[in-house]
C-alpha cells in the first residue's frame, strides 16, 4: 500500500485528490492548515472503507512543517497553495508567496529522505497555468503568478536532480477550472479531470517519467 502526503485537503481539490487516492488503495495523509479540515477529510475516507489519517500543516509555517513526523511516505502531493485574486494586503501577498513557493520547497526537502527509501517515489506539484512563460489569461494577482514561478523554477531542477535516483517530479499547468461541472468539449476544465491526470501520471510504470501536463488554453 503505497503513503501518499496530500497538501491541502481540507477542502476542494485538496480533498478530491485525498478520496481519490484513497479509493484507489492508497493511505493517505491529509494534511490542512487546521485539523478539524483534516480530520473531516480524514472521516470521509474512512466512512467510505479506506485508510488515511490526519496532519497539521500551514505551508506559510517553517515551525509547522518542521513539525511534521511521517514513519513512511511514497508520494508527495503539492497541492496546497493560496488562490489570490483583486486587491490585496501585504499580509496576504506574503502569504501566498510563501505558503506557495517556500512551504513547497521546505516539504518536499523535508520529506525527502523518506521518499529516497520508497522503491516508488513521485513528487506531484499541482501548479498552474500561472507559473507558465508567458501566460497571462488567469485573474489571479501578480503575487499568485509569482508564487507559482517559483514553484515551477524549484520543480525543473528537482525534477533533473532526482531523476537518476528513480524519483519522479510531475507537474501539472492546469487554467484556471471549476470544481464541479460536465466534462464535455467546450466546457471548463474540472477538478475530477485534474486529479484524473494526477492518477494517471502516478500509475504508470517507473520507467516512464511523465515531466509536466500542459493543458490547451480556451
Amino acid at each position: 500500500m503505497k503513503h501518499v502526503l496530500i497538501t491541502g485537503a481540507g477542502r476542494d481539490t485538496g480533498r478530491l485528490l485525498a478520496v481519490t487516492f484513497a479509493a484507489s488503495g492508497a493511505h493517505v495523509i491529509a494534511t490542512a492548515r487546521t485539523a478539524s479540515a483534516a480530520q473531516e477529510t480524514v472521516a470521509t475516507i474512512l466512512a467510505a472503507g479506506g485508510s488515511a489519517e490526519a496532519a497539521v500543516v500551514d505551508l506559510a509555517s517553517p515551525e509547522s512543517i518542521a513539525g511534521l513526523e511521517l514513519e513512511r511516505l511514497d508520494v508527495l502531493v503539492n497541492s496546497g497553495a493560496r488562490y489570490l485574486e483583486g486587491d490585496a494586503s501585504p499580509a496576504d501577498i506574503a502569504n501566498t508567496i510563501t505558503a506557495a513557493a517556500t512551504g513547497t520547497v521546505l516539504l518536499t526537502e523535508r520529506v525527502l529522505p523518506l521518499l529516497r527509501k520508497s522503491s516508488g517515489a513521485d513528487v506531484v506539484n499541482l501548479i498552474s497555468a500561472a507559473g507558465e512563460p508567458g501566460q497571462h489569461r488567469s485573474a489571479a494577482h501578480p503575487a499568485f503568478y509569482a508564487a507559482k514561478h517559483a514553484q515551477a523554477g524549484y520543480a525543473e531542477i528537482l525534477s533533473a536532480r532526482l531523476r537518476p535516483e528513480g524519483i519522479r517530479v510531475i507537474s501539472l499547468f492546469p487554467p484556471d477550472f471549476v470544481q464541479t461541472g460536465p466534462r464535455e468539449t467546450g466546457a471548463a476544465l474540472t477538478a475530477q479531470s485534474v486529479v484524473d491526470c494526477v492518477l494517471f501520471a502516478v500509475g504508470q510504470p517507473r520507467d516512464c517519467f511523465i515531466r509536466s501536463f500542459h493543458f490547451e488554453q480556451i
